[in-house]
């Protein structure tokens, strides 16, 4: 599902990624540690094109983001982007808009499908992150574990291929990091391929199919967990 090769990325005199290697299989659980500054989250938003890298390959379900330094074309990355989803560490969401309606903003305005299919579309979701009698309810009146998994579900209304996650348990108690555990689980179940990005080894141990660590911009350790 995703291939990295030889990625790089500087902010000015910073080298952040050097040369980093990675491969995530379709339907696995990839779990990446380290480190504040080690560039977990700079590798992250990288492959979501949130930071554009300065050498290096990146390919998602066969398709080139970045060639040998070098991007797709805006059409192409407005396709490839369509295949990820993005859960933010601050959920992100939209307080002036219930449930229902962070739901089907997303597949309304880029997918461009109809509001009545997106309802239909977000109920199925909700119904799946067991949060249909929330579907009226605004940010404000949701616990962390219920926003993350609202958060959750605004991506999964993308349809996407690859599902990435920036620290998600990082503001949820323990109790509240089980419910996230249990959604990621049920996801994996379902075939989605994942990449999370978490300080938590207890969470990453409990969801990952296999764990790497990066510190200083390279990979220093993997771990493969049953």
């Amino acid at each position: 599902m995703l291939k990295i090769e030889g990625l790089r990325k500087s902010f000015g005199n910073i080298h952040v990624l050097k040369g980093v290697d990675l491969e995530l299989l379709k339907g696995e659980i990839l779990v990446i540690v380290g480190p504040s500054g080690g560039g977990k989250t700079t590798l992250l938003r990288s492959i979501n094109y949130l930071e554009k890298c300065n050498a290096g390959t990146i390919t998602i379900d066969g398709k080139y983001l970045i060639h040998d330094g070098i991007y797709a074309n805006k059409t192409e990355l407005k396709e490839i982007r369509k295949m990820i989803g993005m859960v933010f560490q601050g959920f992100n969401l939209f307080p002036h808009m219930s449930v229902l309606e962070n739901i089907i903003e997303a597949p309304t305005r880029v997918l461009g499908i109809s509001k009545e299919e997106a309802i239909v579309n977000a109920r199925e979701i909700l119904n799946f992150l067991g949060l249909t009698d929330k579907e009226n309810s605004y940010p404000y009146e949701l616990s962390g574990g219920q926003k993350q998994r609202v958060a959750i579900g605004r991506a999964l209304a993308l349809e996407p291929k690859l599902m990435c996650f920036d620290e998600p348990t990082s503001a949820l108690d323990p109790a509240l990091t089980d419910e996230v555990a249990k959604v990621i689980k049920s996801l994996s179940g379902k075939g989605m391929s994942m990449l999370i990005i978490t300080h938590d080894m207890e969470f990453a141990k409990k969801v990952a199919d296999r764990i790497i660590s990066i510190d200083n911009g390279i990979i220093i350790d993997a771990h493969m967990y049953e």
